[in-house]
């Protein structure tokens, strides 16, 4: 009897031990991330987060910056200094910032292919705060693929985490946390997809955005126009303006044609239209499937980068 009553004893010890080493774990990943995490201030009231991705490069959530004129951010000591908006890619939610601060430790990114189904992680807001959960799906959008380029979370984001990083148990970075990406879900873009877009910062000083020069609104497809041409969507949109200079025009798109996809990619909202146009897709050809007359057509369009002041 004395036996079992010290082999339950030793079995609670050894469950509260590996359940301390874990709590001890995610609290050293929290310090260690925290070296990274910046304060941003881009709107009023509340800031966002943001985080330290590499020297004098800071990533947060594009949504949270209101102009693209000069802010602020506060370092991890406290100090507060100005930003400057570099580029942002609104598809991802996404903004780089330019600052010059010493003293702040570039975030520890994790290998893309570590991250799994089913993996703990921490979203992390500037403070620190922090909110534990696993990761529920990879490369999911709205219930549809991402292209590799989101994380769905399920966890609690609370108000400043927009911009944040979400980590991996050793407190390296897997991705950036937004409510931004999903009216419905949590998400976090993967840090293989901030890596490219912080990449076109580095190399050419900005984040190029596409341009197509035409203005869409939803319309919904009839089913009999669906099932002759083998479409699943309900709805694509409708273009409604067209800039005769713009790489639209030129390819010969005009008002009143349907654009159902892009590259095979489904166009069903004005969201997926702009998530299907990456900056890399600038200068490249992509094609147009379209119903005009209520026949389908398909148009090759050289991607533009969108004016400055357009």
């Amino acid at each position: 009897m004395l036996g079992n009553v010290a082999q339950v004893l030793r079995d609670k010890e050894a469950h509260m031990s590996t359940a301390m080493e874990l709590s001890n774990a995610l609290a050293g990943a929290v310090t260690s991330a925290a070296r990274s995490i910046l304060a941003v201030h881009g709107r009023p009231r509340l800031p966002s987060t943001g985080v330290y991705w590499r020297p004098g490069l800071v990533v947060t959530a594009a949504h949270t910056i209101e102009s693209d004129g000069e802010l602020t951010v506060t370092t991890p000591d406290g100090r507060e200094v100005t930003a400057q908006v570099a580029g942002r890619e609104p598809g991802l939610d996404i903004a780089v910032l330019r600052v010059t601060a010493d003293g702040i430790v570039a975030a520890e990114v994790a290998p893309d292919a570590d991250l799994r189904v089913g993996h703990l992680v921490l979203a992390l807001g500037a403070g620190p705060r922090a909110s534990a959960g696993i990761v529920s799906a990879l490369d999911t959008r709205g219930g549809r693929p991402s292209s590799g380029e989101t994380v769905a979370v399920d966890l609690t984001l609370y108000p400043g985490f927009s911009g944040g990083p979400l980590v991996d148990a050793l407190g390296r970075v897997v991705g950036i946390t937004t409510s931004g990406a999903s009216r419905h879900l949590q998400y976090a873009i993967r840090a293989a997809a901030v890596a490219r877009l912080v990449d076109h910062v580095t190399q050419r000083g900005r984040i190029p955005r596409p341009y197509l020069g035409v203005a869409t609104q939803p319309v919904a497809l009839p089913e009999a126009l669906r099932g002759r041409l083998g479409l699943e969507q309900g709805t694509a949109l409708i273009v409604v303006n067209v800039r005769p200079d713009g790489p639209a025009g030129q390819a010969g798109l005009i008002i009143g044609d349907i654009l159902v996809s892009l590259d095979g990619a489904p166009i069903a909202e004005p969201e997926d239209l702009v998530t299907a146009l990456r900056p890399e897709r600038v200068g490249a050809t992509v094609r147009l499937r379209i119903v005009r007359g209520g026949e389908p057509r398909e148009l090759g369009v050289v991607v533009g980068e969108r004016p400055s002041r357009s």
